[in-house]
């Protein structure tokens, strides 16, 4: 199930799964760091979205949702708001005409992921990765089943992960599930750092973002 995957070049020994003690302290204070890092550079970046969210439409800057956490535990997720406040409380697919609802500046939020920027602070609280499966909202009922079978809540979620670079919002859901799948199974250092270079790259090219 895993040649489609991850590509051939690959040598079979950097996807050993490394799940140790060491590796997660690593991981975690990585994340720690690397958060606090990022906040304090991209605060001005954060204050002026901020100011023009509310210019264009008011407050609030931030939409807040329910999403599942490791354990399956809810916590609640930051986004800069790209959509106007009376844009109904649903997913953007779900939407027969996203673009009515669509914010000047959230096209550009999306479009460069920008709006993700708050789930810094979701890393810093120990709620989120930087590396990981992309949390569901708990209606999502069907790829979390998978997901409890495949043991995906075991590991914190993460901003961007495996399936994100491997088709993002165009995978069907039980081909995202066996990519959340795969990470588990083959997660370290290497595979993290392959998923932040095509993170990179998919976020430059604007690639398998569907609004």
């Amino acid at each position: 199930m895993t040649t489609h995957i991850f590509p051939k070049s690959f040598h079979k020994k950097m996807l050993a799964r490394q799940t140790g003690r060491h590796f997660y302290a690593f991981k975690r204070a990585f994340d720690f760091c690397a958060a606090l890092a990022a906040i304090v550079l991209s605060g001005w970046l954060m204050a002026l979205i901020a100011l023009l969210i509310f210019a264009e439409d008011g407050a609030p800057a931030l939409f807040r949702q329910e999403r599942m956490g490791r354990g399956e535990k809810l916590f609640t997720l930051y986004k800069f708001r790209s959509m106007r406040r009376d844009a109904p409380n649903v997913a953007s697919k779900e939407l027969k005409n996203p673009q009515k609802y669509m914010l000047r500046i959230g096209k550009i939020l999306r479009k460069t992921s920008l709006d993700e920027l708050p789930q810094l602070f979701n890393i810093l609280r120990g709620e989120m990765s930087f590396i990981g499966p992309r949390p569901l909202i708990p209606a999502e009922t069907e790829i979390r089943r998978l997901r409890r079978q495949y043991g995906v809540y075991t590991v914190r979620p993460g901003v961007t992960g495996w399936a994100q670079v491997n088709g993002r919002d165009k995978l069907p859901i039980k081909h995202k599930a066996m990519l959340d799948k795969f990470y588990i199974d083959h997660m370290g250092v290497y595979l993290d750092l392959r998923i932040i270079k095509r993170t990179v790259f998919y976020v430059f090219e604007r690639r398998g973002i569907s609004h």
